[in-house]
């Protein structure tokens, strides 16, 4: 049996934490499955992740790091930026590239983002091993930190599918017309903007759905209002995980227009519900979905593009149905304890 240490500054809920909690979460439950031991090092529920916080969180990780035993050292982004080499083994396991973040951003939230990379990529250079999520991280990391692409291993997030799975079946069956559904957290690069003009055009009787929290959600409220559809639209905020379920098997559609990401856990959980997927044609996303084939992927700010993908999945259930299953069997690939195997084997943990 290893025994790992998981360093995150990132706050322990989906609420504060977005994907980067899930994915952090699903992984660790995965590898204790296996038989390992799970150290989890991370700030209380509900902590705000400001730069002052997450490096006030490295520097007292340090004393608690000299505590504990462990074979290797699991740093998510930039934490673990103030550790040595030395023992344990340290990987820097990177969610988000945050200078590629960055440049989606303005204001307060640029100079914060640009702040931290700096941290990020002190925390890669010294770390023995990088592993990220995708492809186009990789390439992110390897551009804005001069790391090199071959010092980086992929390894995907996870889901667990089989929770997932009977969620989804306990969930209740609502009646109404078909729905969209949009989950993510409100930043400008998520493209949400983009959707409500998409669906405003949408002759089809409908309705868009939209959950998650953030600071682009009164500006939103606002746009759908201008565009005349608020009527048809829902900001449900942040859910429970049964409630966000039920979401995910009343709807019809799943969409997200996004210009930036990472990986995109929103894009498994749709598929694990058997949803055609409209998303961007943008960062890691083309990795995940399949274009014609688990759903429809369209340029950033294309609405027009955007609503005819919408109007054609809601008005023909053969296609949903063909695309949601072809969803359902690529989403078992990224079942976490096959994700959480990889991940061991490049940690090199047998």
């Amino acid at each position: 049996m290893a025994h790992l240490i998981f360093l995150t500054s990132t706050p322990p809920s989906p609420a504060e934490g977005s994907g980067t909690w899930v994915g952090i979460s699903v992984l660790r439950d995965a590898i204790v499955a296996m038989g390992h031991e799970v150290t989890l090092l991370a700030p209380s529920e509900g902590a705000a992740p400001t730069t002052l916080s997450r490096i006030l969180f490295n520097i007292r990780a340090l004393s608690r790091l000299r505590k504990v035993k462990a074979d290797a050292l699991i740093g998510f982004d930039l934490d673990g930026v103030f550790v040595r080499r030395g023992k344990p083994f340290h990987v820097a396991a990177v969610k988000g590239v945050l200078a590629d973040e960055a440049r989606f951003e303005h204001g307060r939230n640029r100079v914060a983002l640009t702040l931290q990379a700096r941290l990020e990529a002190r925390h890669l250079r010294q770390a023995d091993r990088i592993i990220t999520t995708s492809r186009y991280s990789s390439e992110r990391i390897a551009e804005f930190y001069g790391v090199s692409s071959t010092e980086i291993s992929i390894v995907p997030e996870p889901i667990e599918l089989q929770g997932w799975l009977n969620a989804l079946r306990m969930a209740p069956r609502e009646e109404g017309p078909l729905r969209v559904l949009c989950v993510a957290h409100l930043y400008p690069r998520k493209g949400v903007d983009t959707l409500l003009r998409a669906f405003a055009r949408v002759q089809t009787k409908a309705v868009l759905r939209i959950v998650g929290i953030g600071a682009e959600r009164q500006r939103l409220e606002h746009l759908a209002a201008e565009l005349a559809i608020a009527d048809r639209v829902r900001f449900l905020g942040q859910l429970s995980f049964e409630a966000l379920t039920a979401e995910y098997r009343n709807a019809a559609v799943f969409a997200l227009p996004t210009s930036q990401e990472g990986f995109g856990i929103v894009f498994l959980e749709a598929m694990a519900s058997s949803l055609p997927i409209i998303a961007g044609r943008a960062a890691a996303v083309p990795e995940l979905v399949d274009h014609g084939v688990t759903g429809f992927l369209v340029e950033p700010g294309d609405h027009e593009t955007l609503a005819q993908n919408l109007t054609t999945l809601l008005e023909e259930p053969e296609t949903r149905l063909a695309m949601g299953s072809a969803g359902l069997a690529r989403v078992r690939h990224y079942n976490s304890p096959i994700v959480a195997r990889r991940f061991l084997d490049v940690v090199g943990i047998a």
